[in-house]
């Protein structure tokens, strides 16, 4: 298992690597914010800069999960691995789990780093770290709802209709997210969104001719 993680790691490496670095963009705007907080002006600038690299970065999961999909088949690596006594369910879940960690790459230097922002520079206040659990958790189920509708399009690349489709349904979750924020109902809706993918993903992959 551990080795298909890494080949998945090692073949998409890409990915990982822009998601560092994004991360280390939102920290530092982070930070600049915290600076300019009395400067509303210049504050709303940047949080709206950061909500635009948020979309960005989560319409760039779906182009993950869809490049993984669509390299899986073109180049069949999934019949090549097969030949060694490993499953295509734990083909996979390996690949889940690459697109899982390349997310977390994301988002766990963020959220560290926003914690000790808040520390820093605002009272503490308990309200605050229920936020910050809320958006990092609501981002995180985003940014995953959108690599498995990347997951389902690049299984079908051989089609252009399923793959215009699933990128105009991330579209359309970005713009519901940003639009009622997060919260209970919106994480109800995306777990849900999630394990329904994952079941239909995994039923596709496991009963296609490779």
């Amino acid at each position: 298992m551990f080795a298909l993680i890494r080949r998945e790691i090692r073949d998409h490496i890409a990915f990982f690597i822009g998601a560092v670095i994004l991360s280390g963009i939102l920290v530092g705007v982070s930070i600049s914010v915290l600076y300019e907080f009395d400067r509303i002006g210049r504050m709303v600038s940047r949080l709206q800069a950061m909500i635009s690299v948020v979309t960005i970065i989560i319409i760039g999961f779906f182009a993950m999960g869809a490049i993984q999909m669509y390299t899986d088949r073109t180049r069949r690596i999934s019949a090549f691995v097969l030949t060694l006594p490993v499953g295509r369910g734990r083909i996979l879940l390996a690949r889940t789990a690459a697109g899982t960690l390349a997310i977390l790459a994301l988002l766990v230097p963020l959220a560290i780093a926003t914690m000790i922002l808040l520390r820093l520079f605002t009272p503490p206040i308990p309200v605050y770290s229920r936020m910050l659990l809320e958006v990092f958790a609501g981002t995180f189920l985003a940014a995953f709802a959108c690599y498995c509708i990347g997951l389902q399009a690049g299984w079908n690349s051989n089609r252009l209709g399923p793959s215009l489709g699933g990128l105009g349904l991330t579209c359309v979750l970005v713009s519901i997210i940003l639009l009622k924020g997060y919260g209970l109902h919106v994480t109800v809706i995306l777990v849900l969104f999630i394990a329904a993918s994952l079941v239909r993903t995994w039923h596709t992959f496991t009963s296609t001719p490779l």
